[in-house]
């Protein structure tokens, strides 16, 4: 079957096609990407109202596109998927009415896809895997750890308290001056610093649950920037190269956690943990997780950097995998600004809409 899939969750406009195989093998067809930062720069971080804008303005652009590259047309497309949730309200809201407006012309089914899930299935399209696995998923808006059971079950394992990684990443660089997205300039700068050079704390670290914390770390960056005003080069470098050190390792210590739950729940010799999201593309954070993993003798699979950050190709591939077992979810309400992968999971202390 072939699905195209919408994502208009944030400020990255996309569309994507995938073919999948009835043994269950997926190959991409085409993916065309729009990103928005250069709108949303001036005000160092995503404005809801700009980026739905954009949407509008570049999604139908975007499938055409699409299926240029692909060199088929819409009457080739057996479905149509669109995230749904969780995200910005009035961007989901022009993916989901374009998704539906071109199923109800076409006579073809649709999908209304959780941006979680197709995060958690893209490893299935890149490298095959069988389930159960566990899934770090590290982005701006969630940091969590789930037990991807089969297609449509999962359970949380972690989540944050307080803010998501990428969250954290963004708002230290915007503390230092740095430009926006944060993460990669934060990770630019500490490549040359000295992460020895400052004692910050890994938040939750050693405690039973395998739930996150980053606000800590963050304050703490911000005293250390205020005590050495006015900041010089060196400084700035030396404080992200903290910064991302005892993010990473905190992460690490919590995923090492949440893989004895899951190596308990499901024993294997060689468990498979898969990351998602855009902070995925961190280095450091790759380098400390996989070190934890291989303690385990398991396998860490971190897909490409532009199916970790979202895009059109993996709400395509969760939309074939949902009608592959017959899951069309196209009865809910049009769009979801909080839609957690595990509604059963039990609520956390301060995790509030987070969890």
């Amino acid at each position: 079957m072939i699905i195209l899939g919408l994502e208009t969750s944030c400020d990255e406009t996309a569309a994507g096609l995938v073919r999948r195989s009835e043994n269950g093998a997926g190959e991409i067809l085409s993916g065309s990407l729009r990103s928005q930062i250069a709108e949303h720069m001036p005000f160092g971080g995503v404005v809801p109202e700009i980026a739905a804008r954009a949407h509008v303005t570049i999604l139908d652009g975007l499938i055409q596109d699409a299926l240029q590259q692909a060199s088929i047309t819409l009457d080739n497309v057996d479905a149509i998927a669109a995230t749904a949730g969780p995200g910005l309200l009035g961007g989901l809201l022009v993916g989901v009415i374009t998704g539906k407006t071109l199923a109800s012309v076409l006579g073809k089914p649709y999908l209304a896809i959780n941006h979680l899930e197709a995060h958690a299935l893209t490893v299935r399209l890149t490298d095959r895997i069988e389930f159960p696995y566990l899934m770090l998923l590290v982005s701006g808006g969630h940091t969590q750890i789930l037990s991807i059971e089969g297609v449509g079950v999962y359970k949380r394992l972690a989540t944050t308290i307080d803010d998501a990684l990428g969250e954290a990443f963004d708002k230290v660089a915007k503390l230092l001056g740095l430009g926006f997205p944060g993460g990669p300039e934060v990770e630019k700068w500490a490549a040359r610093g000295n992460a020895s050079r400052f004692s910050l704390p890994r938040p939750m670290k050693g405690r039973a649950e395998p739930h996150f914390s980053f606000s800590g770390l963050k304050t703490a960056v911000r005293q250390q920037a205020h005590e050495l005003q006015p900041l010089n080069d060196q400084d700035i470098a030396d404080l992200c190269a903290s910064f991302q050190l005892a993010a990473s390792e905190a992460v690490a210590d919590r995923l090492k956690r949440a893989l004895d739950l899951f190596c308990e729940a499901h024993p294997r010799t060689e468990p498979v943990v898969a990351i998602a999201g855009g902070v995925a593309a961190n280095r450091a954070l790759s380098a400390a997780l996989q070190k934890i993993v291989t303690e385990k003798n398991g396998t860490l699979i971190v897909p490409p950097p532009q199916l970790c950050t979202d895009n059109g190709i993996m709400i395509a591939w969760a939309g074939a995998e949902r009608m592959a077992v017959g899951v069309l979810n196209d009865e809910m309400p049009i769009a979801r600004a909080r839609w957690p992968l595990d509604a059963n999971a039990e609520p956390v202390p301060f995790a509030g809409v987070k969890a």
